[in-house]
């Protein structure tokens, strides 16, 4: 163990960034710890600079260290898995932003290159992910151990919690009936003939018919995807033809495909697509409202739960799966802080009282797919200064996060033996490589 100085540089270059740490083969970058100190202060006020750059300098090296020990016992993750994660944290940032055009205009990157400068990062992130969940996973906390925990904090620290919420929805989708599934294959079945005797551009064709607005704009042009990416029926299709040929009408959850394959590259490929979606007529809505109502009159009769009825129920995945409630991205947790819930379902139990149940209403995903559905307001928590009978919950995840901490500190102090480990002489006032910190 020791002290070092140095830079990463371009061959032959100027220097770019400095090298602050080292665990084997793994180092830690100054740009890294200051990335992680502005991000960290936005969150954390209470620490001076130094103590709070200290902080993320060791959970650097933590997690530096876990891909050096990862390394040594030949921990793995597999490359489909990498890139099915690459797919989903790329397909996010599209649906986040818009579409695929506003991505690459807002960063001056192509897909491609995202994909390849990020492939990187979450394939290590997923091996710290297994090496964190091998020493803490079967870590679990007592209610003691909770109640220990909160009485330590200071009653000037308590945090204060704004007004929460619980509220859950049962969606149900309209039903498309065979005329409207008929209309939406001959439309394609004509722009399949318009580009096949007439000759006309597939991605005129796609700017001007399809109903993807994540691709339409670029002429159906998806770009590379690796396997997995894409809905079953998608990939399947799309594997099957060679460069410019078309496929099939292709049907998937999505709507109906008019695929046209543009190149393969190993694992990936590169595709475009004219996709048109069927909609539920007057008739097939009229249908999803009566099951609904049914529904929600047996929820008022008390014949059946809430809970049940949404996983027996509902179309929608993301909260079927959680008993019909929304999760706080956060904390994971069914109490949402009225700041953080959607302002169409803040409005509408705005003048609503817990435990009642709206009529049904439409629903439309922003996929444009069209149905309807029925929220719940089951509970509402004014402000309040943290306490165990409100906020157990959430006292308990952070008494769990502690004991997760401590147990990997301990890990790292087990294991900073087993690799060659050194530091920048600027961080020397940190605490994680002295014995007596743990």
């Amino acid at each position: 163990m020791g002290s070092f100085s140095a830079s990463a540089q371009y061959q032959g270059g100027p220097v770019v960034d400095k090298i602050v740490a080292k665990i084997d083969n793994q180092i830690v970058l100054k740009s890294e710890v200051e990335l992680g100190y502005l991000q960290a202060k936005q969150q954390n006020t209470a620490l001076t600079q130094s103590a709070l750059k200290c902080k993320v300098f060791e959970q650097l090296l933590i997690n530096k260290m876990m891909l050096a020990k990862a390394d040594i016992d030949s921990v793995t993750v597999e490359d489909n898995q990498v890139d099915e994660q690459l797919n989903r944290r790329m397909s996010y940032m599209i649906q986040t932003i818009g579409s695929k055009e506003k991505l690459e205009e807002y960063y001056h990157k192509t897909i491609e290159q995202f994909k390849s400068e990020l492939k990187k990062d979450v394939k290590d992130q997923m091996l710290i992910q297994k090496v964190q969940d091998g020493i803490s996973k079967s870590i679990k906390v007592t209610p003691s151990e909770v109640k220990r925990f909160f009485n330590e904090i200071p009653q000037d620290s308590l945090p204060f919690f704004s007004t929460e919420v619980e509220v859950g929805q049962i969606v149900i989708f309209g039903k498309i009936g065979k005329e409207k599934k008929m209309e939406a294959k001959k439309k394609l079945e004509d722009i399949k003939q318009q580009i096949l005797e007439g000759g006309v551009d597939f991605e005129f064709l796609a700017k001007a018919y399809s109903q993807d607005p994540g691709s339409a704009k670029d002429g159906g042009n998806l770009g590379f995807w690796g396997k997995g990416a894409m809905v079953p029926e998608y990939e399947a299709a799309a594997l099957k033809l060679e460069p410019k040929q078309l496929s099939e009408i292709v049907e998937s959850a999505f709507g109906y495909h008019l695929i046209q394959l543009i190149e393969k590259k190993g694992n990936e490929y590169n595709s475009r697509h004219i996709l048109i979606k069927p909609e539920a007529g007057e008739e097939d809505m009229q249908g999803t409202f009566q099951k609904l109502d049914s529904i929600r009159n047996a929820l008022i009769g008390d014949s059946i739960k809430f809970e049940d009825a949404a996983r027996k129920f509902s179309e929608d995945k993301e909260t079927s799966q959680n008993g019909g409630f929304f999760v706080d991205a956060q904390t994971g947790q069914n109490r949402i802080a009225t700041e953080n819930l959607d302002p169409g379902i803040f409005f509408t139990i705005d003048s609503m009282k817990p435990g009642q149940y709206t009529k049904p209403m439409v629903h439309k995903t922003q996929d444009g797919k069209k149905g309807a559905k029925i929220l719940y307001f089951k509970s509402k928590i004014l402000p309040h200064e943290a306490n165990l009978k409100q906020d157990y919950q959430k006292i308990q995840a952070a008494t769990l996060e502690k004991k997760k901490g401590e147990a990997i500190k301990k890990w790292f102090k087990k294991t900073k033996g087993e690799v060659f480990i050194s530091r920048e002489k600027d961080y020397a006032d940190c605490d994680i490589l002295k014995d007596e910190d743990f």
